[in-house]
């Protein structure tokens, strides 16, 4: 009798043991987005106080932020300071992020338009070097056609050292040679003339870009390499190019 007694009060203790655990995992609570009967409008989660903003993401700055001014046009003017370093960054975030497409220079010649991917403009058609660099900030936070947007990748200061970068490529392409100082300008080789002094007879045959194989007439017929979806396309040379490794 007395170890019968014994074991009831045993698993009369793990019983409530259980119970009270059960009571730890099954917590009276709503979970995110979950529908809840107490509050008039049917959901558990509250809306914000109106013109609650979250921590850090006051960006009150729209110049900045969204490229735009008061009156919600693109803006003319740089909202922070372009400096040689501010370019150099550009130039890197550029290469990551632009080249691929716009191609090293901006013609729009990129790696993977040369593998048949819808070509851009180039920067240094009329339209694009009159355009206000708030429309530049504004195509690569937003897209524009076929291009997606970059906010999740560029962060906003680095979308300004692009611009500014995508500046100094639209000017080096139509760049004035009285804009160079004398001693630069004593440097340049006159008119149908041999290599600037100093360059050597190898850099002056240099071509400015590689040949490639795969292209037969770029950009009227860009080919892809054999092998991969879309190498029949119009420049493509199935069963003659080599496998790309």
């Amino acid at each position: 009798m007395k170890l019968t007694a014994l074991s009831a009060l045993v698993l009369s203790g793990i019983a409530l043991t259980g119970c009270s655990r059960l009571d730890m995992q099954d917590q009276p609570k709503y979970r995110p987005q979950r529908p809840s009967a107490f509050f008039a409008d049917g959901r558990s989660e509250r809306q914000p106080v109106e013109g609650a903003i979250a921590r850090g993401a006051l960006n009150e700055d729209t110049a900045f932020y969204e490229g735009k001014d008061a009156d919600g046009n693109d803006v003319e003017e740089f909202p922070i300071a372009v400096d040689k370093a501010v370019i150099e960054r550009g130039r890197t975030r550029f290469d990551v992020y632009c080249a691929p497409c716009h191609g090293a220079i901006g013609n729009g010649l990129g790696m993977v338009v040369r593998r048949g991917f819808k070509q851009p403009p180039s920067y240094h058609i009329d339209r694009l070097r009159e355009a206000p660099v708030g429309h530049m900030y504004d195509v690569i936070t937003n897209g524009y056609g076929a291009m997606l947007n970059y906010s999740a990748q560029v962060q906003p200061r680095d979308r300004w050292a692009i611009v500014a970068y995508i500046r100094a490529l639209q000017y080096s392409e139509n760049a004035n040679i009285n804009d160079l100082p004398v001693e630069a300008r004593n440097k340049l080789p006159a008119a149908g003339q041999g290599p600037a002094p100093g360059q050597s007879a190898a850099e002056k045959n240099q071509p400015i870009a590689p040949p490639d194989s795969d292209v037969i007439d770029f950009p009227h017929q860009p080919a892809t390499p054999s092998g991969v979806p879309g190498a029949s396309g119009a420049g493509a040379r199935p069963g003659k190019q080599p496998e790309r490794k």
